[in-house]
């Protein structure tokens, strides 16, 4: 037994929202109008002389309205698959909480980065970080750089750290991700650190909150 199909069946159920109910008022239309009339003897022929030099008849009204819904169902179901397959836009994409954008200092002035934070999506004060550096020169062995939160302008607690590889390319960037397991603050901002002098604490500055 044939059965009209469910909208569910035709876009799949992570469509919600106003969109969906767009999609369902014109998958309402469609069942409404009906599947078209069969073709004629005469149409299924195709045009000949005699119909294409005589009097065009008006098309009805409910084959104009099955076309018009039909046309508005494509350029929704476009319009939703562009926004959902945006790629890496802006406008779709999950966005950082806090975004801190680094600047060499001189004792590396040419480096440069970034640290985003993003939501703390399980709820246990683990904020995640991605941190993107480029510039940073390769350390000796067992020597690393450090992302330091800094809290009333003084580094406050560390959220990890990462190594450099020996490209050989003072252009090499290098992305990692960290975690913030503190309660954030307004005001706080962070800094990247390698060793000091006889492993000092918390070490000497490489990359800072770019400065206005």
């Amino acid at each position: 037994m044939n059965r009209e199909p469910r909208l569910d069946e035709l876009i799949g159920a992570e469509t919600t929202g106003a969109e969906r109910q767009r999609l369902q008022h014109v998958h309402d239309l469609l069942l409404e109008a009906g599947p078209p009339p069969e073709l004629s003897p005469e149409l299924e022929a195709g045009p000949n002389l005699g119909t294409t030099l005589g009097k065009q008849r008006r098309a009805k009204p409910r084959a104009m309205l099955l076309l018009a819904a039909a046309l508005t169902l494509g350029l929704v179901f476009f319009a939703g698959y562009a926004v959902r397959n945006h790629g890496n836009g802006t406008t779709s994409g999950p966005k950082p909480v806090m975004a801190v954008a680094l600047e060499g200092t001189p004792l590396v002035p040419d480096a440069k980065g970034t640290i985003q934070v993003w939501n703390d999506t399980n709820g246990h004060g683990n904020w995640p970080m991605t941190v993107s550096v480029v510039g940073l020169p390769q350390l000796p062995p067992r020597n690393y750089y450090e992302v330091y939160l800094v809290r009333n302008g003084k580094p406050w607690g560390s959220c990890g750290t990462f190594r450099v590889g020996g490209t050989g390319s003072p252009d090499q960037e290098v992305t990692v991700t960290l975690s913030a397991p503190y309660s954030l603050h307004k005001g706080d901002t962070w800094v990247v650190t390698r060793p000091g002098a006889r492993g000092t604490e918390p070490g000497q500055t490489v990359l800072r909150p770019v400065t206005a």
